[in-house]
């Protein structure tokens, strides 16, 4: 189940805010969360809900040995034992496949690779139960004693499958005690609409274009297809693959941003407060921008509980560049089992050291429009590397993007796709700019300016915006097979 099926937009989340609202105390709402999560969960992966359950039990145990141990050797054990039960786990599901093809590779051994199913949001919840055992440890937060409280942390079905990461001491609070507010949830219900009609109607159709003008996720991660993928790609006129890449990048960022709009919304319906994930990107002037602004939560994460543990900038050049190498490695192996994702993370290490080294000085100087494009060109090139979990076919597509492969710069075509997709194309852009904080922000001072009448305009806005969102997504949505979500894979 996904936040844009119409099974959860009709069925699922007006069910559990139904049963929500009901609830007279806070412990009770708790428990509808709580079962809703569990069973949203257990919806796409039945068998593997026992795993997020082990989880968070094994790391409230070790939370609660490192609250008793306080200052004693017993607390820094307790901490390491949860660390290597955490990332054992998710080195076995998410990574145990890639080794033994790594290995196989390299020795011939094992004779046969043992397919491993990754479950769902495994990247995402073990992170969080990660944090919570460090800042139990730092003392940041208070080990919690009611395991329930912390398998609803841990399995929250709003941010559980796909982030954004949410620590523990930031909601501590809200799991024992929350109140929910009339202006909350209408905020809430507009920002979860505007996310869904950011996934329905942009990323979707992004996501089908991206795939028809180069090739499906799937199809290009069939390394049996791998010859005619690489044939296939070679073919394409250059025009048609910088198309399909420019949309792949519109496509993540819809994507990914829409599923964090739809949890932050989620959240403000029913009293939780989590900290935005995205802040338009693509409007970065340099990387180090650029990753200030995305997946916020996953940079912050690798800053906090990678970075700085290593040492940060406060040991020297060398040793800062071989913490944020580290630092970039792990960001880029997080994403995916495959060595693809691992380059990725280091070009990303390329840039952000020059930029600390020299490259941000100049930046600084020289003209906005051209910081800006540097930044859109870089991320562009990575989003290559992202796509393709085969370094052939990146190797192809960057030879296609020049007509390196022998191929046209345009055909017929590539042609009529790139002018019957023109206003998909300006939308989508459009969508990657804050025009919605300068709406809102108009709106209120109207509000402010005309009195009643900029107070009706403004009321009326609110109403009409996300009803038109539903009805539009829903329209999108009613016989669209094409509708995954990026990040569930991670």
């Amino acid at each position: 189940m996904v936040f844009s099926s119409l099974l959860f937009v009709f069925a699922f989340l007006p069910l559990n805010l139904c049963f929500y609202y009901l609830a007279k105390s806070t412990p009770v709402q708790n428990a509808v969360m709580l079962v809703f999560s569990l069973v949203f969960y257990a919806w796409g992966e039945p068998k593997y809900v026992l795993l997020l359950v082990a989880m968070a039990f094994i790391d409230w145990l070790f939370s609660l040995a490192v609250e008793k141990g306080r200052g004693k050797k017993s607390a820094k054990i307790a901490l390491v034992c949860a660390c290597i039960a955490d990332l054992g786990l998710l080195g076995v599901f998410k990574y145990g496949t890639f080794f033994q093809e790594n290995l196989q590779a390299l020795t011939g051994f094992p004779s046969v690779v043992t397919q491993i199913a990754l479950p769902i949001g495994i990247s995402f919840y073990t992170f969080q139960l990660l944090t919570y055992v460090v800042d139990v440890y730092r003392g940041d937060v208070k080990a919690e004693k009611n395991f329930f409280n912390v398998l609803l942390y841990a399995g929250l079905f709003h941010q559980c499958v796909a982030g954004p990461i949410v620590r523990y001491k930031d909601i501590a609070e809200m799991i024992r005690h929350r109140k929910i507010k009339g202006e909350d949830i209408s905020a809430g219900i507009v920002r979860f609409t505007a996310g869904l009609g950011k996934k329905a109607l942009l990323a979707n159709a992004c996501g089908a274009l991206a795939d028809t003008m180069l090739l499906s996720d799937s199809t290009a991660a069939d390394l049996s297809l791998l010859s005619e993928n690489i044939r296939i790609l070679s073919s394409r006129p250059a025009t048609a693959l910088w198309l399909g890449m420019l949309f792949f990048m519109l496509q993540i960022y819809l994507d990914f941003s829409a599923y964090s709009d739809m949890a932050i919304g989620m959240g403000m319906m029913t009293g939780f407060r989590y900290k935005e994930n995205f802040d338009y990107p693509y409007c970065s002037t340099s990387i180090t921008e650029f990753w200030r602004r995305w997946h916020i939560s996953l940079g912050s994460f690798f800053r906090d509980y990678v970075y700085i543990p290593l040492g940060g900038n406060r040991k020297g050049m060398a040793r800062t560049v071989f913490n944020l190498f580290v630092t970039w490695m792990l960001t880029g192996f997080w994403h995916g089992a495959s060595w693809n994702y691992v380059l990725w993370g280091l070009y990303y290490f390329v840039f952000l050291t020059a930029e600390k080294l020299f490259l941000g000085k100049v930046l600084k100087k020289i003209p906005s429009l051209f910081s800006h494009a540097y930044t859109l060109v870089v991320v562009f090139f990575g989003w290559v590397l992202f796509k393709f979990e085969r370094l052939p076919l990146v190797l192809t597509v960057l030879k296609g993007l020049f007509c390196g492969n022998s191929n046209a710069f345009t055909n017929y075509e590539a042609d009529i796709m790139f002018k019957s997709s023109i206003f998909l194309l300006i939308v989508a852009c459009l969508a990657c700019l804050p025009l919605a904080k300068l709406i809102k922000a108009a709106l209120v001072r109207l509000e402010q300016k005309d009195g009643k009448f900029g107070n009706a305009v403004a009321v009326t806005a609110l109403a009409v915006y996300p009803c038109a969102m539903l009805l539009l997504s829903t329209a999108a949505l009613v016989g669209n097979s094409y509708n995954p979500f990026l990040y569930f894979q991670f």
